[in-house]
């Protein structure tokens, strides 16, 4: 009795499959959430400028 072929065992696998669609599924979220925080980061920082000058012109 030989041991089988990872690579076939792979192949046929019908998890392999399901695998991947999750794989390619979290690559689409995690891309979403970094273009996400990179939109609203330059928002953020903007905001905390008018913070930090109207302290500045208040003597804070």
């Amino acid at each position: 009795m030989q041991p089988k072929n990872p690579v076939k065992t792979f192949l046929n696998d019908s998890d392999g499959t399901t695998a991947v669609e999750y794989c390619v599924m979290l690559a689409a979220i995690l891309l979403a959430m970094m273009l996400g925080l990179a939109a609203a980061g330059s928002g953020v920082a903007s905001w905390w400028g008018n913070i930090d000058s109207e302290l500045d012109s208040n003597g804070f």
